[in-house]
């Protein structure tokens, strides 16, 4: 095997690059029809009711915590074990950030630490206005039981589903809101469908969707029942609000709902390559992933974590004999509250104690639905390789 085999690659075919000519040869290579188009595309495969599409998931994200009022003197929590930009979104609203602890088998935000942190919380009176669980790997949180203590503790939930697109909960769509008031995707290109660059924020509750929909554009409404003034012609708008250029273009949304058609497919595919790395490393030293029986996975990532106990290697060396042999493995992620940003603000090591156990073995293998089986047992060669060597 030759060449590099990476953790995750996009998958485009020639459906997806004449959507993109055919804008690129329109009217409107952005704030035209593609965008809502799109839109109802991901709305009505999720079942929900309001879909608004975005330049990024951080932005959506970002407007999802200003659209539930998130501000200075407010708290939310979300896990240690994702991008940054979960915790990021908090803080750009002036509010405080807090961590609660993952499950070492799913890597998701543990049910039984968010209990315990709520209880000494109330005590303490600094309960979270917002929790937002990530559905790391592609795998959704346990959002009923979530939704639950969100009903007994006062506070509201954003999902963030920037892995979980096409996965499943309870056999409704992740995204469906049915346990939270916005979920959150990506469409990064190493995601299960990609814009390129994209985000998209959806709810069930039209006065969220508005918020989200006005703060994406400057703040700009050319509605007349949402204007301070009488118009003075058909080219007036107004600024009602502190809003941002969060939009997506047309030329992204056309790449998207071009790879809306083929998203099941890809998630099939992803859970086939899955089951295939179950059965290959079922005899080798490390921790597989496991899947609750009430989710499936979109597997957007195929993390393992090592059997250090019952290896003479150690973590960082199986990593790197992995690069060295043209993998490129990746971690996903190192604990958000140990990058220097928020050391600063007073977190320090030990913190989350699971998070922590996970990052010190966990490797992402290659994952994405053009994986040979030929890449695939190379993958699994080397590996075993790595590990004994």
């Amino acid at each position: 095997m030759t060449k590099l085999i990476p953790y995750g690659r996009q998958d485009i075919n020639e459906a997806d690059i004449q959507a993109v000519i055919d804008v690129l040869k329109s009217d409107f290579l952005t704030q035209g029809p593609a965008v809502p188009a799109f839109e109802v595309a991901v709305r009505d495969f999720v079942g929900a009711k309001h879909a608004i599409a975005t330049s990024n998931a951080t932005s959506a994200l970002h407007l999802a915590c200003l659209a539930l009022g998130v501000g200075p003197g407010d708290i939310v929590w979300t896990s240690p074990i994702t991008f940054v930009a979960s915790a990021n979104c908090a803080v750009y609203c002036g509010a405080k950030v807090d961590f609660v602890d993952v499950d070492l088998d799913s890597f998701n935000m543990s049910e039984q630490a968010l209990r315990c942190k709520l209880e000494h919380a109330r005590k303490a009176r600094l309960l979270p206005k917002v929790l937002i669980p990530v559905h790391m790997g592609g795998q959704s949180c346990n959002m009923a039981a979530f939704y639950d203590l969100s009903k007994e503790y006062g506070f509201s939930i954003i999902e963030d589903a920037s892995h979980a697109i096409g996965g499943r909960y309870q056999n409704q769509q992740v995204g469906s809101c049915q346990f939270s008031s916005i979920t959150v995707f990506s469409f990064h290109p190493v995601k299960i469908i990609t814009t390129g660059e994209g985000g998209m924020a959806i709810t069930n509750d039209l006065g969220l969707a508005k918020k989200m929909q006005l703060l994406r554009s400057h703040g700009i409404t050319r509605e007349q029942s949402e204007m301070v003034s009488i118009p003075d012609g058909p080219w007036f708008y107004e600024q009602i609000d502190l809003g941002f250029n969060y939009r997506m273009t047309d030329i992204q949304a056309a790449l998207g709902l071009s790879q809306m058609s083929r998203l099941h497919d890809f998630v099939i595919k992803r859970n086939s390559i899955a089951h295939r790395y179950e059965k290959l490393l079922k005899d080798v030293p490390v921790f597989l992933p496991k899947i609750a029986k009430d989710t499936y996975s979109a597997y957007h990532l195929y993390v393992i974590q090592l059997n250090l106990e019952l290896i003479s290697s150690s973590h960082k060396n199986v990593f790197n004999e992995l690069r060295n042999a043209g993998i490129g493995v990746n971690l996903h992620y190192i604990p958000v509250y140990l990058q220097p940003y928020y050391q600063n603000l007073g977190f320090s090591k030990g913190y989350c104690p699971n998070a922590e156990k996970y990052y010190s073995r966990a490797i992402s293998l290659p994952m994405f639905s053009s994986l040979t089986d030929e890449e695939q047992d190379w993958v699994v060669t080397q590996l075993i390789k790595a590990i004994q060597k």
